[in-house]
């Protein structure tokens, strides 16, 4: 049968099932553990009121398991005003879809221009775009862009410790194209980039690195890029923007492209995304950047107006033309990092990153005292650090006595990269939102696993 914005029918459901391997919707979720799924269905008939349905919802919500998370790899709990939600909550705001008239657009394209100009402030760079789906997009976009920057280029160099996400979807990108990911190889955590040189090409259009990078180390990137630029070629570094408040930021790293997601500004967990990329570009690139842009002007009357600009919008349907073929940005996803960002003001940003750096540290020393695991490599950190185990029982008896506990201790690395050399590490992440008792309720739960 047929439901209102369901429109497949069995006969529908049977030939994509089969054509991706599978009998049936629950062989489909097999994959999932048993403690993720509802053994009993869902009581929802028909005649059932508005209210008795939330109820029923509400009734099974109450069965996800809540903790503390100290969890990580790309996406945190940071301390969100409540500004954010209640000013982005507007309807003029959620209901705005696209800025192409300006006259009707005035104030999301006045809040997409504000996000632009802070973005330029935190990296440094002179240009921003109204943003990109997420990190991982930010990064095939600044790979594009490099490509097409440099002629004849067919090579992006990529660091092997950026993170795994942005990885495999920059792999997958390639696979359309004619271009190619070259690694560069890990030491000690960190990109060995003493290896550069010889990596260097002219086939070679550019660099992509991550401070702080998946394992949460923070990279040395001294002369890097003047090593690249006498090549022809590119630097993209790629950054938590929270971060930048404490640390170098990729202008002063000499770096020509700055990529990021602003999860960490203003956006809840919400079980993965929606996220927010960011782009920022150099004066030299302007031209180049992909995406939308919203420029600052004034009317016949001299009064200030904003609107779309430097691209005609032929450069988003004529695919063969195109600088990029993203047609849309994350509007709203964008709003609420520039209501984040006007909340806390540089110095609440500068108050942010440091206490999320002095508690970890906190935490990380006093974990490193217990035996059974090591802070492998002897490298600074932000707000995110590799815990490694000595074996994987151990590992696995820790996350299950701290999650029976009401704590989620970790991300297992493994679980996004799949590597049997990450089985062992467990990415510890804290930020400014977790209190002392929070950091006391850890420490004396794995004091008690790992004594």
């Amino acid at each position: 049968m047929i439901y209102p914005y369901i429109p497949h029918t069995d006969a529908d459901r049977r030939a994509m099932l089969k054509a991706i391997g599978v009998e049936s919707i629950d062989d489909l979720f097999s994959g999932l553990g048993a403690d993720l799924l509802l053994e009993d269905s869902v009581p929802i008939s028909h005649g059932r009121t508005e209210d008795e349905v939330q109820r029923m919802i509400d009734s099974i919500a109450q069965r996800n398991v809540r903790g503390i998370p100290f969890l990580g790899c790309g996406c945190y709990d940071h301390i969100t005003p409540a500004t954010v939600r209640a000013l982005s909550s507007l309807p003029s705001f959620v209901t705005a879809y696209t800025p192409y008239q300006a006259e009707m657009s005035q104030g999301l394209l006045q809040a997409i221009y504000e996000f632009q100009s802070m973005i330029c402030e935190i990296t440094g760079l002179d240009v921003a775009n109204a943003s990109l789906y997420d990190g991982a997009n930010a990064a095939v976009e600044a790979a594009s862009l490099m490509l097409a920057a440099k002629r004849k280029s067919r090579v992006v160099l990529v660091s092997e410790t950026i993170h795994p996400f942005a990885l495999k979807v920059l792999n997958t990108w390639a696979l359309g194209t004619e271009h190619s990911i070259t690694l560069i190889p890990q030491l000690d955590g960190t990109a060995d980039l003493e290896k550069l040189e010889s990596m260097l090409g002219d086939e070679v259009a550019g660099l992509i690195v991550q401070t702080p990078n998946r394992y949460g180390l923070l990279e040395d990137y001294t002369s890097v890029a003047e090593r690249l630029h006498a090549n022809g070629s590119l630097l993209t570094i790629s950054a938590d923007p929270l971060s930048l408040a404490i640390q170098k930021s990729p202008a002063e790293w000499g770096a020509d492209i700055a990529i990021g997601d602003t999860q960490a500004l203003g956006l809840p967990l919400a079980f993965g995304g929606p996220s927010c990329g960011y782009m920022a570009v150099s004066q030299a690139l302007l031209r180049r950047i992909p995406g939308r842009v919203v420029g600052a002007t004034v009317d016949s009357q001299g009064r200030r107006g904003y609107t779309l600009t430097l691209q005609a919008r032929e450069q988003h349907i004529k695919r063969e033309r195109a600088t990029s073929n993203i047609c849309s940005n994350q509007a709203l996803a964008a709003l609420m990092t520039t209501i984040h960002l006007s909340s806390l003001g540089w110095g609440g940003m500068v108050e942010a990153a440091q206490q999320s750096y002095a508690k970890a540290h906190y935490l990380a020393y006093h974990l490193a005292q217990l035996p059974g695991v090591t802070l492998v490599w002897d490298k600074p950190f932000w707000c995110e650090f590799p815990l490694v185990f000595s074996d994987a029982k151990r590992m696995r008896k820790f996350l299950q006595e701290l999650r029976n506990e009401g704590i989620f201790a970790g991300v297992r690395l493994s679980s996004l990269t799949r590597k049997s050399a990450d089985e062992l590490v467990l990415l510890v992440a804290v930020t400014e939102k977790r209190s002392r008792e929070e950091l006391e309720l850890y420490l004396a739960a794995a004091r008690r696993v790992l004594k």
